[in-house]
């Protein structure tokens, strides 16, 4: 066996355990008893897209997938700060809104 057909191998393999946990992880999206369990779900899709991308670029020798990974990776960690913010506030503005539309 060849280093070349080796790294095909592990790439397919890396590939199809990496589509298993999206599909775990999607479940747990929709099923997710609790907003920080459905939050912290989404920053794993992240996860996993960003080691589908890495895989995908290994496997196809196209190194922009790196710069796209990376980038997909601040976008999610931004993502999940806001999200995070939002749960912490306990949505504190929409309550605002909602006493200010009632005096109104």
């Amino acid at each position: 066996m060849t280093g070349a057909a080796f790294l095909n191998m592990c790439a397919n393999f890396a590939l199809g355990a990496i589509t298993i946990s999206f599909l775990l992880v999607v479940v747990r999206v929709v099923k997710g008893p609790s907003l920080p369990d459905r939050i912290l779900a989404l920053d794993m899709l992240v996860a996993v897209a960003i080691g589908f991308i890495a895989v995908l670029g290994l496997r196809t020798g196209f190194t922009l997938y790196v710069d796209i990974a990376i980038a997909l990776g601040l976008v999610g960690f931004l993502a999940t700060v806001a999200f995070a913010r939002f749960v912490m506030s306990g949505g504190a503005d929409a309550k605002k809104e909602e006493a200010q539309e009632e005096q109104s």
